[in-house]
């Protein structure tokens, strides 16, 4: 149930559909999921007009799939799909990683290290939820260090869809322990301001995802 003493000077339907939303991108909700309006507003405790609108909001932005006298359910993520939103991330990263060797702040290389530091702790661990964290973190502090509003919006619009899918490619923890050395090679290339390194190493590191994917088929399942 949802906790509206804290987002009470928010509008109801705001708080259903973030978390709505939420629960689709973390994979609580699960791709192929009906989204039964009567049974979701008894565990929100809310009345069903604001789920509703929430799953009509949640269609047009591609989460929810509504079908014709079936009812809604949480759109499914096909391996084309995760291959697609690769494809794209990896122009983009590569390109904020070229900036990023020039632009990066001290600061900023600061917090790069730091949050590279807690991904690996993470990995270290077993933390599924941590190498989410620590891994958006790394790659949105490189993204902001680039200092191109354009790019930065674009790779914006694209983080939602990238926040699903590592809730997905991370259930297979062979793929995560790689990284921290993908990161590393990254992090110093940008460090050292070696530009056409730091996009070389961008591209290797999300070319190997996209192997993964390909090869393993990793959403198949989720189809």
């Amino acid at each position: 149930m949802l906790n509206f003493d804290i987002q009470n000077h928010r509008p109801l339907r705001e708080i259903v559909y973030e978390e709505l939303k939420m629960q689709i991108l973390t994979g609580k909700i699960v791709p192929g999921t009906r989204m039964m309006e009567v049974e979701l507003a008894e565990d929100m405790g809310v009345s069903r007009t604001p789920i509703r609108e929430a799953i009509r909001k949640l269609e047009k932005e591609g989460l929810v799939t509504i079908e014709p006298r079936r009812g809604a359910y949480a759109s499914q993520i096909s391996t084309k799909d995760m291959v697609d939103i690769l494809e794209v991330r990896q122009d983009m990263e590569g390109l904020a990683a070229f900036f990023a060797a020039s632009r990066m702040t001290d600061g900023q290389m600061a917090e790069l290290k730091k949050a590279s530091d807690s991904y690996n702790q993470a990995v270290a661990e077993g933390n599924t939820a941590n190498m989410i964290a620590y891994d958006t973190k790394f790659h949105r502090i490189i993204v902001e260090s680039c200092n191109n509003n354009i790019l930065v919006q674009m790779i914006e619009q694209l983080q939602e869809l990238v926040l699903r899918f590592r809730y997905i490619y991370y259930d297979n923890f062979r793929r995560a322990e790689n990284m921290p050395e993908e990161h590393r090679q990254i992090m110093e290339a940008i460090r050292d301001g070696r530009a056409a390194d730091a996009r070389a190493a961008a591209d290797i590191h999300i070319d190997r995802l996209k192997d993964m994917v390909i090869r393993d088929g990793i959403a198949q399942g989720r189809r």
